[in-house]
């Protein structure tokens, strides 16, 4: 089988972000969004506007967000533009609530759960994206990176209930009411990856995962518990099966003993399913080179 590439830094800064994006020699179609999480309230761990900055300018990008499904600062529109003022987005770059005003839903072709997934409209409005995530664990999926950013950072509201419930309802208020077996959970992010992959085309997405600041908790999370393993660095590929299979590599084989607590946290709660039930939806690759850039 074909190995998909992935590419590595240690270094994390303005400079090494363009460099890793441009290793990856591709040419992003106008409009390019740029996917990422602008962060809860009180949490820290979010990618910090300047670290981005330059990169989101050099590719002339629109930073693009949804709303959240659970009841925080992010669930409204209105709280929502406020956040992604007051974590100093909007000061670097055009922003874009994607559901601000209405969702579509995108057709999942042999999905383990869902038939459709829900995302904010706005999707339309880009020929390309970016797909910028903060790699971290996470309370529910175990750990976030590119699969996740496409799938519960894409979806809407509604969208987001439709996964986290595996199909059941797009009704947020009853959400925690109805969660379903971990794996269908895992497997239904998948679903939604690939909605959006085929929506998307493969040629038009890239993934760069940026491994700082590695708690075991989301962005989503208003407090965050503070990292126990030093930063790793910055990956990025075509592949976010094999970018999401390196970072989870890369905690795995670190020799840092702070690492114990975010495997834990991945592996109590089987984040790599989602890489698992992602490759076996043939949105990627397991096998990859890790190439260092540095």
């Amino acid at each position: 089988m074909i190995k998909s590439t992935v590419y590595f830094t240690k270094e994390i800064t303005p400079e090494s972000l363009i460099k890793i994006y441009e290793a990856l020699n591709c040419s992003l179609k106008e409009k390019v969004g740029v996917k990422l999480s602008t962060g809860e309230p009180g949490g820290h761990n979010f990618l910090k506007p300047a670290l981005i900055k330059d990169l989101v300018h050099k590719i002339n990008g629109t930073i693009v967000e949804c709303c959240t499904a659970y009841e925080g600062k992010r669930m409204d529109p209105k709280e929502h533009w406020k956040v992604m003022k007051d974590h100093g987005f909007k000061d670097i770059a055009p922003c874009d609530i994607m559901d601000e005003y209405e969702d579509i839903e995108l057709p999942v072709r042999n999905g383990f759960h869902l038939k459709t997934n829900i995302v904010g409209k706005n999707i339309e409005n880009y020929s390309s994206l970016l797909v910028l995530s903060h790699f971290k664990g996470h309370m529910m999926a175990g750990f976030g990176g590119a699969l996740k950013n496409i799938s519960i950072g894409i979806a809407s509201t509604k969208g987001k209930t439709n996964i986290h419930t595996a199909g059941v309802t797009t009704d947020a208020s009853i959400l925690f009411d109805n969660l379903p077996e971990q794996d269908f959970f895992l497997e239904s992010m998948a679903d939604a990856c690939e909605s959006v992959i085929t929506y998307m085309g493969k040629e038009n997405m890239v993934y760069i995962n940026v491994a700082n600041r590695l708690s075991v908790d989301c962005d989503c999370d208003s407090h965050p518990e503070e990292p126990k393993m030093a930063d790793l660095g910055i990956f990025a590929s075509k592949d976010p099966v094999a970018i999401d299979q390196a970072c989870y590599d890369a905690v795995i084989n670190s020799t840092d003993p702070g690492k114990a607590d975010l495997i834990e946290r991945m592996d109590s709660r089987h984040g790599i399913h989602t890489v698992e039930a992602a490759f076996k939806l043939g949105l990627g690759n397991r096998d990859y080179n890790l190439i260092s850039i540095d």
